[in-house]
């Protein structure tokens, strides 16, 4: 039964290490260093030593302790530690069974290791769980019950006894406040064999569960760091230019020619003025300027004789002229009209000879693309320092 209960005991001080460890809550916004600093503090709870052929639980006692400590960096710190009061023994065989009580005071020198900042921030926490382990001397006495029955007890003592006290425990620590904290701590203390009157051939062996409160006080405050006054931030104007392509367009006067050929059939001269030669002379006119167009008009030589031949050519330049006309050409524009029968023949193939050939010239205004270099400029507020 006791050692379930110590066992539960190591566990909550192992889930209160977990916990803090994993806790990891720094403030480095506070005014005073983490350490070094001092601090008292009192503990009360229950002690038992370990006997010998005995019910350790009829051996449980309260026990008190007053501690006087500090930490020297975030990590190491010591304290003087004076435990005790009352203690209990027992003695059960051969047909005897009896408790005896005396008194006893430890005072140690324990080493206190901070594991949450060992192994991380070394700055403050809320939550602390401290390693222990310290050396001391034990005092006893008030054993005359104990004494009372030496032929049963050889180790019993009359007067006072001292010991050595060898210590190894861990503590959980909460700060509440600045300067106060509550503790629970669970440490294992060596004695020597006739600490407890009972023979056993080794060391005798303490357990002690104690609840604490302690006052810590003598923090260093955090040297003031003045943050530099921000210098004056100093603007400037400047006019940022950018280049860039553009392209524009230049009038360029052209001259512009067309010749276009009519041709008939054998005894024809009739021209529609929707004919695609004729829509195109009228087209090419638009927009022209100091335009003009000449008509001439033939007949082949192998059809007809040159009487004959120059009325059709005639007709055909006639023909020619009005389908023009009718198409939407100006008719200032047509410079002359000629006929030329078949005393000529424009083309060597004679049945092309039958024919009106139109020849047009007029200036256009074109529009040249021209590639420029242009800039913009914008005005630019930049900080110099």
């Amino acid at each position: 039964m006791f050692k379930c209960k110590f066992l539960a005991s190591a566990t909550i001080m192992l889930g209160l290490c977990a916990a803090a460890m994993a806790e990891g809550t720094t403030n480095d916004g506070l005014n005073f260093k983490p350490a070094p600093y001092m601090f008292v503090g009192v503990q009360g709870g229950a002690q038992t030593t370990f006997s010998k052929n005995y019910d350790n639980l009829k051996l449980i006692t309260p026990t008190a302790s007053v501690s006087f400590g500090a930490f020297f960096t975030p990590v190491v710190g010591a304290r003087l530690h004076v435990n005790g009061a009352w203690n209990k023994g027992g003695y059960d065989e051969n047909g005897l069974d009896f408790k005896y009580d005396y008194k006893y005071i430890t005072t140690d020198i324990d080493m206190m290791i901070n594991l949450v900042n060992l192994f991380g921030k070394r700055c403050y926490s809320p939550m602390n769980v401290y390693l222990i382990t310290g050396f001391g001397l034990n005092t006893a006495w008030d054993n005359g019950d104990a004494y009372a029955n030496k032929n049963v007890l050889p180790l019993a003592y009359d007067g006072t006894r001292f010991s050595h006290n060898i210590r190894v425990g861990a503590m959980a620590d909460y700060n509440i406040t600045k300067n106060f904290s509550v503790n629970l701590e669970i440490s294992g203390n060596s004695l020597s064999d006739r600490y407890n009157s009972k023979l056993t051939n080794h060391d005798d062996w303490q357990l002690t569960t104690q609840l604490g409160l302690a006052y810590k006080f003598g923090y260093k405050k955090k040297p003031v760091v003045k943050e530099p006054e921000p210098e004056p931030e100093v603007w400037e104007t400047r006019i940022d230019t950018t280049w860039y392509d553009d392209v524009i367009y230049e009038e360029v006067k052209r001259d512009r020619n067309i010749e276009k050929q009519i041709f008939f059939g054998i005894r024809k001269d009739g021209v529609d003025a929707t004919q695609a030669q004729i829509t195109e002379v009228a087209e090419f006119l638009k927009g022209v300027e100091n335009g003009e167009i000449t008509i001439t008009s033939y007949a082949d030589k192998k059809t007809g004789n040159p009487k004959v031949n120059m009325g059709y050519s005639k007709k055909r330049a006639e023909s020619t002229k009005n389908a023009l006309v009718k198409a939407g050409v100006d008719e200032k524009m047509i410079k002359s009209v000629e006929w030329k029968g078949d005393t000529v023949q424009p083309f060597p193939e004679n049945d092309k000879n039958r024919c009106s050939i139109i020849t047009g010239h007029g200036v256009y205004t074109d529009k040249d693309p021209k590639t420029v270099k242009k800039f913009r400029t914008k005005e630019v507020r930049y900080r110099v320092k």
